[in-house]
Formats: C-alpha cells, sequence, structure tokens
C-alpha cells in the first residue's frame, strides 16, 4: 500500500492546517551567535519563489508569530507575485499580515536575485530555487553568517556537492543552523519506526525496497519571448544539469530514508537500469522518466530502489524493509513478525514540523546541524544516476571522484545552456 502523490493544492491546503511541534531532534548543539528571543522579530529571505518554495514560506510563518517575510528574490516577476499571493491566502486568518514585510523594494528579479536578498537584512533564508545553484546559494548564504533552509537535492554534480560540504563545515564553525528539505526526516511516525528499525525490532536488516513510482510533473510550453535559458530555467525539472534528473530532485526522499534506516551509513556501489519510454518530447529535455537502481551496503544489505514519472502506471510511494526477524512498512508505520509494532497517534504535518524545529532551535540558542546527511544523500542519488546513465557499476569512490560538471561558473539569460545530451546506457561514459 502507498500513499497518493501531494498535489501543489493539497500541499498548500495541509499547510494552512495547524500543525503541532514535536521535539528538536537530530544533530544540535549550542549556537555560538545570537539567539533570537521569543518576541524577536525574525526576518527571513526567499530565494524561489514557486511551488515549493511558496509553501516553505507558509510554514516559516506558522512557525512563529514574530517570523517576517522581509525579502524575495526569483529569476522571474510573477513568480515573486504569485507566491506572495498564493502564501496571503493560504494562511489568511493564521498568519498576521505584518508578517508579510515585502515592499516593492525588497522584491528582486533576475539570476542576481540571491546577493539581494542575501545583503537585505535577513536573518535566515529559505533556498527553494532549481538545485544546480544550491552549492553557491549555500556558500554565500553561510558566508553571510546566515541561517538556511536548503531544499532538496543541493547539487546536481559532485563538484557542486563538494562547495556543499565545505559551507555546512563553515555553517558549524559559524554555529548557524542549517535544515534540509529531506522532510521525511521530520514525519513523527517515520521517526518512531526508524528508530525501532535502528534499535533491531526485524533483527538485521537485509533489504530495503525504496518506490517512489508516480505521474508526470507540470511543464511549460515555450513563450515566443523566452530565450533558451528562460525556458529551461522554467522547465528545470526536465535538464540533468539544473534538476540532477529524477532520480536526484525527486526519488532522493526514497534514498534518504533508506540510509536513515542503515543508521546513516551509504551504500558503498551502485547499479541501475533507466531510460526514457513515454517522456520522449523535446519539451522533457535530456532526463530519463525511470530508474530501477540497487544498492549494495559493505554489510550485505541490498537497497532496490524504483522511481518512474510516468501516468497511467500503477504508482507506488513507500518503503519496505526485510530483516531477519520480521519487515516493516514504512507509509503504514508498522512491523510484523517478532516484534509487531504499529505507530499510534497523531501524526503531525512533517513540512510544518522541519519548519517548527528549525525557528525553534534559532530562537533557543541551539542548532540543528542536517549538512552531513543532506550531502552524502545527495551524493546516493548521483552515484544511482551515474550508473544509470552509463550502465556500469559505480562505486562510491568512483562517484567522489567524479570529474564530471554540468553547471556553468555563471549563468545568463542569454547564454546558450549546457547541451543536455540523452544518456544511453553502455555508451555513454562515466566521467
Amino acid at each position: 500500500m502507498s500513499n497518493p502523490t501531494p498535489t501543489r493544492r493539497s500541499f498548500l491546503k495541509k499547510a494552512s492546517l495547524a500543525a503541532a511541534a514535536v521535539p528538536v531532534s537530530g544533530s544540535v548543539v549550542q549556537l555560538a551567535g545570537a539567539v533570537h528571543q521569543g518576541g524577536e522579530k525574525l526576518k527571513l529571505g526567499v530565494v524561489g519563489f514557486g511551488g515549493r518554495g511558496t509553501g516553505a514560506v507558509i510554514n516559516a510563518l506558522r512557525a512563529h508569530p514574530e517570523n517576517v517575510l522581509y525579502a524575495a528574490g526569483d529569476a522571474f516577476a510573477d513568480r515573486i507575485e504569485l507566491g506572495l499571493y498564493e502564501a496571503k491566502e493560504n494562511t489568511k486568518g493564521v498568519v498576521r499580515d505584518e508578517q508579510f514585510d515585502v515592499p516593492a523594494e525588497r522584491r528582486f528579479v533576475g539570476l542576481d536575485a540571491l546577493d539581494h536578498v542575501l545583503a537585505s537584512g535577513i536573518d535566515a533564508v529559505i533556498l527553494a530555487s532549481p538545485p544546480a545553484f544550491r552549492p553557491e546559494q549555500i556558500e554565500k548564504a553561510v558566508g553571510k553568517g546566515l541561517h538556511v533552509f536548503a531544499e532538496k537535492p543541493v547539487a546536481t554534480d559532485v563538484a557542486g556537492l563538494r562547495r556543499v560540504q565545505a559551507a555546512c563545515k563553515m555553517a558549524r564553525e559559524k554555529g548557524l543552523t542549517v535544515v534540509s528539505g529531506l522532510v521525511y526526516r521530520y514525519h513523527a511516525g517515520r521517526r518512531a519506526l526508524v528508530q525501532r528499525l535502528q534499535e533491531g525490532a526485524v533483527g538485521d536488516v537485509l533489504a530495503i525496497q525504496g518506490d517512489y513510482v508516480t505521474g508526470e510533473l507540470w511543464s511549460f510550453p515555450k513563450a515566443h519571448e523566452w530565450t533558451e535559458m528562460q525556458w529551461q530555467l522554467r522547465n528545470w525539472l526536465y535538464h540533468t544539469w539544473l534538476s540532477g534528473d529524477l532520480i536526484a530532485e525527486q526519488h532522493i526522499h526514497t534514498l534518504d530514508m533508506m540510509a536513515w534506516i542503515k543508521g546513516d551509513t551509504y551504500p558503498i556501489a551502485a547499479t541501475s537500469l533507466g531510460g526514457r519510454q513515454k517522456r520522449t518530447g523535446e519539451q522533457f529535455g535530456n532526463v530519463f522518466d525511470h530508474f530501477a537502481t540497487v544498492y549494495e551496503w559493505e554489510d550485505g544489505t541490498r537497497g532496490f530502489a524504483y522511481c518512474r514519472q510516468q501516468d497511467g502506471c500503477a504508482k507506488s510511494v513507500n518503503e519496505f524493509v526485510m530483516g531477519t526477524e520480521g519487515r516493516a512498512n514504512v507509509f503504514l508505520h508498522t512491523i510484523t513478525g517478532k516484534n509487531p509494532w504499529r505507530h499510534e497517534g497523531k501524526v503531525p504535518d512533517a513540512y510544518q514540523v522541519e519548519m517548527d524545529e528549525m525557528f525553534a532551535a534559532i530562537r533557543s540558542g541551539k542548532r540543528i546541524d542536517n549538512g552531513d546527511y543532506m550531502c552524502n544523500s545527495t551524493m546516493m542519488a548521483l552515484m544511482g544516476r551515474m550508473a544509470g546513465y552509463t550502465g556500469q557499476r559505480i562505486t562510491r569512490e568512483q562517484a567522489w571522484n567524479s570529474a564530471e560538471v554540468l553547471v556553468p561558473d555563471k549563468v545568463r539569460f542569454e547564454d546558450t545552456p549546457p547541451k543536455g545530451v540523452v544518456a544511453i546506457p553502455g555508451i555513454t561514459k562515466f566521467a
């Protein structure tokens, strides 16, 4: 049994409902910097005001009545205006009007919007633009001494991922909070289940099946006034240099869950079957529409990870754990076998919980550090993509030593985007 894929409308509706916070978890250490007390205004910025950026803003403003959206940036003006409209509409009666303090002079449009948002006087930033830009964004935000919420994945190539790792190290030294958009980690039912699995509730874990098998997503037809770069930025999902492919931009939730179950140990190798069967038109860029990846852990555990974005097909978004003494269904939060268990009680909206915990940590003088797992789970996704694109078994060491660079140093609207060639397993070479 699997959960249906949420639509943007259902997500925004959920975000407007009351949600109870759960205790701050994970890596929490004392903050070296300033503490924002309960009644003190905390100024937020957002870079990337699409669907996920809008949802994150809603949750951030709901997290505390003195959280204020102070600056907004996006490559496109219409995205800022629509994002603000939807955020206000979906928080009526819950968020005070004063929490939206984004006059025209603090609405920044263009590919340099990040720099203006970071220089606007904010305390924390939500980074929700296409993943290709995340390494530079995290670097600059941490360099400015800002707390960071970073959507997933945090890079589309290993070169970018190394930059994120270095920025996360700097964040630790500065005492800054870094929260990841890998939202399963903030889900109460999954937290309780993973704790039991790590304590041995199913014995030794032999195999994990992880599914993110769903339908097709949005795309925008090319307007005559758009450059090729603008069109790709509007349709970033379908260009590997921008999204990392579906194994990274969506399936990473599943991969992160698998690694979490394994106590944040990561696979040593991956093989993958992937390709394009249904989404073959020009509007779908150069990404695949399915991957079937086998991950190998050093202790012999196998992870069978399936993702697909095709309409008209069966769907499954879930993880299944097979152990020597039982099995677990992650979506149902159940364990069967020697130690049967089922999670009981209300499960708060995880999207809200991650923001509640982030801002509680900032205001309490502690920090949350999600840097390690957001980098390692991104690496797990990139390793699977490399295996799928080449048709080869790719080790973790090989992946970390990859010389592939997908993202240009500078991106301008008038530039020609990176050449997106559709990979052919057995022909495409590992870089």
